[in-house]
């Protein structure tokens, strides 16, 4: 019934010795819950956005479905786990392609330990995350059936300056996606990054929302991306916009989350550029 999915490209991945994600075949998402309070911080994290009456249905829609959560078996095979049961955001899709956009100048919350402080500034500090308050933490994207999928190394998109950001974003909404390398002819840039329904228009949407909302403040959250390819002329929208990843939420306290609107703001501007050029 269950099997580890193949469209992650960041996070922690089932593997050999390691609990990590599961999907099942009517379109949920199986999330164990992490360690040291992680997993119990992000399991209420949910039920508060489920229940609070204060959300607008339209900001609703950039969050997944929280269906609850379920003791199953968990991927190595170790016993019964608590796992966050959520929409499976590429179950209706054939062939997606993804980018995991980590927010925020920092990635630390205010009440962490000093040695967590210290690991996340250390990974924010050799990434884009201080410059450009995002890094891009992996992606993925579909050719065609005889190229399949093109993921570079998570080690090489950890090292990216911010040249490389702009190169993968161009990259990510191309039919020449194969490497860093080369000129991106950017054959579907409309159809994802503008229109109405695009990237562009959601993530302003978004940035309309954090300008006001002092519920939660979302750190070391991300933005994911997902698009299907289409014609490059066919007009529909084919873009999914999500925030994922919500163990370091903690109470907004009637304040702005600067540190992510500001890194939102940043990836406008990617992208508009991207769209204007």
């Amino acid at each position: 019934m269950f099997q580890i999915p193949d469209h992650q490209v960041a996070g922690h991945k089932a593997s050999k010795g390691i609990i990590g994600p599961l999907i099942d075949n009517s379109g949920r998402f199986y999330k164990p819950l992490q360690s040291n309070n992680r997993g119990s911080k992000e399991e209420s994290f949910y039920k508060k956005f489920s229940s609070n009456t204060e959300i607008p249905n339209h900001i609703r829609k950039f969050f997944p479905t929280y269906y609850g959560t379920q003791h199953i078996e968990a991927s190595d095979g170790s016993g019964q786990h608590p796992h966050l049961v959520l929409e499976d955001i590429v179950s209706v899709r054939t062939n997606p392609s993804l980018m995991d956009i980590k927010m925020g100048s920092r990635t630390w919350y205010p009440t962490a330990s000093q040695a967590y402080i210290v690991k996340c500034f250390k990974k924010d500090s050799e990434s884009t995350s201080p410059n450009l308050g995002f890094r891009i933490s992996g992606f993925r994207v579909y050719g065609n059936e005889d190229s399949g999928y093109w993921k570079p190394e998570r080690n090489n998109v950890a090292g990216f300056d911010t040249n490389d950001v702009r190169i993968a974003l161009r990259k990510f909404v191309s039919s020449n996606s194969n490497d860093l390398d080369g000129e991106s002819d950017c054959a579907f840039v409309q159809n994802v990054y503008g229109g109405p329904n695009g990237v562009l228009a959601q993530l302003l949407m978004l940035k309309k929302w954090f300008e006001d909302q002092t519920l939660f403040h979302f750190y070391s959250c991300s933005v994911l991306m997902v698009y299907e390819k289409i014609k490059p002329n066919e007009d529909r929208s084919c873009v999914t916009i999500k925030l994922i990843d919500f163990a370091h939420v903690v109470d907004g306290q009637g304040v702005i989350d600067h540190n992510f609107l500001g890194g939102l703001c940043s990836l406008i501007k990617f992208v508009s550029e991207i769209l204007d050029n």
